[in-house]
């Protein structure tokens, strides 16, 4: 808009610094309208994790068993994986204005319809509507900050949308632990009301980035997206629920794996071959892309891995509230804030991939810290492995989000946006599988040999349940009795500690070897990226 406007002025126009209050003024609306849409995907991204640490009140509250209350999350996630690389069709078919308007709305609605759920079903079916729909917000400011924003702007628009996109997450269990704690479970929910219906009428009122192709929605491909919702769904149930039904021994789980791979077929046949295609590949010929979306799906594991084992640890071995466990996580959430500008100044500075192989050097000097874990570690002892996590992801999440989407044309942006941003999904799923699955094996692992230890006879193990005996002596009779779970319940603990550690090494290995891949990427001729002149 801007750049036309200076052509028709031709030789007859102001001088320069005549308009200079107008051009600020859209720079000002378009900047404030932007901040909006961060803070409805803020509220769409937080509301992955801010109900994991409140899910035991939600399952009270509505009576629900240990095998259904996990579909509160699991619903969301489906749906959301979902809708998130479709939302790149939509944008450019209804505009940006009009997807994010509506995705914010269905969101607020879906919210307090979940605050209002009376049983687990009525709350599975909200919940999946809530992830579905507001998914759409997720990818549409990535395309946004980097089409509408010229490039000078990127140092400060990228560490923004960085910052929210790993903050959320990070913080939804602080969040939700307090919000339980001093309210109840369903202000998890009536907290996105207000602002959700605030940043609906703040899109509608002052987005104007671009303008609907209705047209595309006479060709839309109904069976691509039948396809893709069988694909990305089944997949992400399997990743959510194979281990707790030990994979494949789960006549469920097979099944939908099957059904994922089948319409994985389906998927890329109509992705190459429709005419407008729900989700368009093209967008992986580019280099730079290709790599941005795999280190994008390993700082996913990074991001939603971690997320998961320090609250884990938290509550299994030291046997922490929500609310303790929210105050504890809080320190990356900080580290991330402290970072985030920082970061943004950087990138304009040095090439990006330094950047990033440094960032996954402290990641996976974090997690080697971690993997020192014991069963007495509190909050300080998880102090830097958490500020570590918080800083390395800023450092790593800023360059390259501004590698993959910045230097992608600006036609091809809402679609690379999609795609970009569920690889980081996928890759939090993948990771959960992986780590769940380690964790459990090695539990058992561990807890085979140490019984192979503790046995009669062993004069440490007599002593030690001697110990616990004299300290339960105040239960007369039934002290050995006692004595002997408690120890049981020792061993259990110590190998479960064991695992984490094995799970933290892993991490370390990971980590580190995604440092040494960073070269795969090319350095942008020109820092930042996509628009800015439309």
């Amino acid at each position: 808009m801007s750049t036309t406007t200076a052509v028709r002025g031709g030789p007859s126009a102001p001088s320069p610094a005549a308009p200079a209050a107008p051009v600020a003024g859209v720079e000002g609306r378009r900047m404030f309208a932007f901040i909006a849409m961060v803070f409805g995907m803020f509220m769409a991204i937080l509301d992955i994790q801010i109900v994991s640490a409140s899910l035991s009140e939600i399952q009270a509250g509505l009576s629900a068993s240990a095998d259904e209350i996990s579909w509160v999350q699991t619903a969301y996630l489906i749906a959301e994986v979902v809708m998130i690389p479709l939302s790149g069709f939509l944008s450019r078919a209804l505009s940006t204005r009009w997807l994010f308007a509506a995705s914010c709305a269905g969101f607020t609605v879906m919210s307090f319809m979940c605050a209002t759920a009376t049983s687990i079903e009525q709350m599975i079916v909200y919940r999946a509507l809530q992830g579905f729909i507001g998914g759409g917000m997720i990818p549409t400011v990535f395309a946004a900050a980097y089409s509408v924003f010229p490039r000078e702007k990127q140092p400060v628009v990228a560490p923004i949308i960085g910052l929210v996109a790993t903050l959320a997450p990070t913080i939804g269990p602080t969040i939700g632990g307090y919000l339980t704690e001093l309210f109840s479970w369903h202000w998890l929910f009536l907290i996105n009301i207000v602002p959700g219906i605030f940043v609906t009428i703040a899109v509608v009122a002052l987005v104007d980035f671009d303008e609907p192709n209705l047209a595309l929605l006479d060709r839309f491909d109904w069976a691509g997206l039948a396809f893709m919702a069988g694909f990305l769904g089944s997949l992400e149930y399997v990743l959510e629920e194979g281990t707790r039904k030990d994979w494949f021994e789960d006549a469920g789980i097979t099944f939908f794996a099957v059904v994922s791979a089948l319409s994985a077929i389906g998927f890329f046949w109509r992705a190459f071959t429709a005419r407008e295609p729900v989700v368009d590949l093209k967008a992986f010929g580019n280099r730079n892309f290709a790599t941005g979306s795999a280190f994008s799906f390993a700082m996913g594991i990074g991001l939603y891995g971690l997320t998961y084992l320090y609250p884990v640890y938290l509550a299994r071995v030291r046997d922490y509230s929500a609310l303790m466990i929210g105050e504890t996580m809080f320190v990356s959430g900080l580290a991330m804030f402290v970072t985030a500008p920082i970061a943004g100044r950087l990138s304009a500075k040095i090439d990006p991939r330094l950047m990033i192989a440094i960032g996954f050097l402290g990641f996976g000097l974090g997690t080697w810290k971690a993997s020192a874990i014991t069963v007495d570690w509190d909050f300080w002892e998880l102090l830097w492995p958490q500020i570590l996590r918080g800083v390395s992801l800023m450092l790593c999440m800023v360059p390259i989000t501004n590698v993959s989407l910045g230097t992608m044309p600006p036609a091809a942006l809402k679609n690379a946006s999609g795609l970009f941003n569920v690889t980081r999904n996928l890759g939090g799923a993948v990771g959960l599988a992986i780590i769940n699955t380690v964790i459990s094996n090695r539990t058992d692992l561990h807890l085979e040999r140490l019984s192979e230890s503790v046995v009669w006879g062993r004069e440490p193990v007599d002593e030690m349940l001697a110990t616990i005996t004299a300290g339960l002596s105040s239960l007369g009779s039934d002290a050995s009795t006692a004595a002997l779970a408690q120890l049981k319940q020792i061993v259990q603990g110590q190998a479960t500690v064991m695992a984490f550690a094995d799970v933290f090494v892993l991490l370390t290995v990971l980590f580190v070897v995604l440092s040494f891949a960073t070269p795969l990427m090319r350095r942008p001729s020109q820092p930042g990226g996509g628009g800015g002149g439309h």
